[in-house]
């Protein structure tokens, strides 16, 4: 077929350039406006004026025609394919919906959305103002700023204050044992968002955050560290680093289960130190320790006490659960 009059012959190689440039497009549109003023003579010689007389209005009604099916055509498609693609998503969400069903955390019933069900979430005892601004430990009443329970005063912690999501209760135990002893990591997310409510006072202006280490013997069987997974959660809520590898726990220890409170605190002492390769990280840093549960403190005081000795700033505790064996009375 030999080439229009007008148009402008692309030189020999000339495809495989413009395919490899990205101006095939720009080469095609110029040839088609060529051609097409070829045919419409009275435009191309400028006898007639393109923006005014009836030959100049029929000749753009002619290009607008030519050019209106392709664009309504590409348009449709478009259209289409936006609504095919929510169709296979909504579809592939409702089949994931009836063969995995989300349930709640605590009794594993099915529940709209994630969390707890409501008769779970009216168990869950959350801890919110009053409570003792050193320990945590919720008030009858508000008593005015600056007040302490007595215990803080009776035997004050080596950390500056602690804070915790909720009442250590029938379902906060329930999801601290399955976190802790069943694999079920699945919980930490939502514990974790909890927790970083509940202790946005004192991670505003943390540096960093420290997860209570395991022994390796015991990390080795439980194959991960509960506090480790609460404090990537909280990390990603608030900002905080974390430094997992900043504490150790140098010696095992017994179980604290069933141990008196001098015990207890006789059985965690000395077993945690700062990492050597870890105390230019620790010194000045201002920290908070991340815990499951808080009851007699002797743990989260130990590790306290190694991280003030490296030369920490100050050291705060966020826990998920503290037992408050009967609501305080401030003094």
């Amino acid at each position: 077929m030999s080439p229009h009059p007008n148009e402008r012959r692309e030189p020999a190689g000339g495809a495989t350039e413009r395919d490899r440039t990205g101006w095939g497009r720009v080469w095609q549109s110029e040839q088609a406006w060529r051609r097409w003023y070829a045919d419409h003579p009275a435009l191309a010689t400028g006898k007639a004026d393109p923006l005014s007389g009836s030959r100049s209005s029929a000749s753009l009604a002619d290009m607008q025609t030519e050019i209106a099916p392709v664009i309504s055509i590409a348009d449709r498609l478009r259209g289409a394919w936006q609504v095919c693609r929510w169709l296979g998503t909504s579809a592939s969400r409702l089949a994931l919906d009836i063969a995995l069903p989300t349930l709640c955390v605590a009794c594993r019933e099915p529940v709209a959305g994630e969390g707890v069900c409501a008769a779970c979430w009216s168990q869950l005892s959350f801890i919110a103002p009053p409570y003792c601004p050193r320990l945590g430990i919720p008030f009858v009443y508000d008593p005015g700023p600056g007040l302490l329970s007595m215990q803080a005063i009776a035997n004050p912690p080596a950390f500056h204050r602690a804070r915790a999501a909720v009442r250590y209760d029938d379902v906060a135990k329930t999801l601290v044992h399955a976190l802790k002893y069943q694999d079920r990591t699945d919980l930490a997310p939502t514990m974790g968002r909890w927790m970083a409510r509940a202790g946005a006072e004192v991670l505003r202006d943390a540096d960093l955050l420290v997860p209570v280490p395991l022994h390796w013997r015991r990390a080795w069987s439980r194959r991960y560290n509960q506090s480790g997974a609460l404090a990537q959660i909280i990390s990603k809520q608030s900002g905080v680093r974390v430094a997992r590898d900043a504490l150790r726990r140098v010696r095992s220890t017994q179980q604290q289960i069933g141990l008196s409170r001098q015990e207890r605190a006789s059985n965690v002492q000395g077993a945690f130190a700062v990492s050597q390769d870890k105390t230019a990280d620790v010194h000045g840093r201002r920290i908070v320790l991340i815990d499951d549960v808080l009851t007699s403190g002797a743990t989260l005081d130990a590790c306290a006490r190694a991280l003030l000795r490296a030369k920490a700033a100050q050291v705060d505790v966020l826990v998920f659960a503290r037992v408050v064996e009967t609501l305080q009375a401030p003094i």
